[in-house]
């Protein structure tokens, strides 16, 4: 059970890497972004051939698929995104699905779609309580707290934090103080894509990498951001670990239903969340 909770845990710690950027992308902007999965997919391929490039240096190999990751994010943002600000979610959600499927074939085309296995960087573990636990998995958990610990001293110490999360409360009020929203927008959406590759990088070597990875996490990490509250650090944070937690113990009793309880839980919650809120 232990095994199953460390588990649960390390999937908890690869949805915030992924869902972080989801939940401040609507909550700024008010797009639902399809493309993030892109970006997380193609990110999970430049690594692998990064490490192929430098001899298994793994750290070389991050910063590699971080440095390509960035300008298609900035990119997808500045020609895509931005056109699609104040428009019908409608439109965000196609313009981005099709981002989705361009790099889905992008992956096809360059890398085939053959499954690649990802080797565990450090392939150690350690006992505790008579478990064997991977030392990789627990370095996953830590290094999402040290984010989510991070993130909340950038919003309440950093100018540009500030603004964030004064844009997530009233976006044209900032406008309104003469400040470049659109500006700090854009490079808040490269960090959260950023954060979504390097989740897709710690998540490898714990599964494999497969043309269709980025739509497979894409819906869960929806119902993580939805269940967390769009824009919000912690709510995000703690629905991500909590999710993870109802995978790995669903599918320790029942695999096929593990996604599915996903949902229920995101069900409960919007039903007891509603219920809990005062009318008109």
């Amino acid at each position: 059970m232990i095994q199953s909770l460390v588990y649960g845990l390390t999937i908890g710690a690869i949805l915030y890497f992924f869902s972080i950027g989801l939940s401040i992308t609507f909550g700024t902007m008010q797009i639902i972004n399809f493309a993030h999965g892109m970006i997380y997919a193609l990110g999970v391929y430049f690594f692998i051939s990064f490490v192929a490039l430098f001899n298994g240096m793994v750290p070389l190999a991050v910063c590699g698929a971080l440095v390509l990751g960035a300008p298609i994010a900035y990119v997808t943002e500045r020609f895509v995104i931005r056109r699609l600000y104040g428009e019908s979610l409608d439109y965000a959600m196609i313009a981005t699905y099709a981002l989705l499927l361009i790099g889905t074939d992008v992956i096809k085309f360059f890398w085939g779609t053959t499954p690649y296995p990802v080797t565990d960087p450090i392939g150690t573990s350690i006992q505790i309580f008579g478990f064997g636990l991977p030392v990789y998995r627990i370095l996953i958990i830590v290094l999402a707290v040290l984010l989510f610990l991070g993130l909340n001293q950038f919003t309440k110490r950093s100018v540009v934090g500030k603004i964030v999360v004064a844009a997530l409360e009233d976006k044209d009020g900032v406008r309104c103080l003469g400040i470049n929203v659109d500006k700090y927008f854009s490079g808040i959406f490269v960090l959260g894509s950023l954060l979504a590759v390097v989740g897709g990088v710690l998540y490898a070597p714990i599964s494999t990498a497969e043309p269709y990875m980025g739509y497979n996490i894409l819906l869960v990490a929806f119902a993580v951001v939805i269940t967390g509250g769009m824009g919000s650090f912690t709510g995000t944070f703690v629905a991500a670990f909590a999710m993870g937690l109802v995978i790995a113990i669903t599918g320790r009793f029942y695999s096929q239903a593990a996604d599915t309880m996903v949902f229920v839980v995101m069900a409960l919650v919007l039903i007891f969340r509603k219920e809990g809120q005062p009318d008109g």
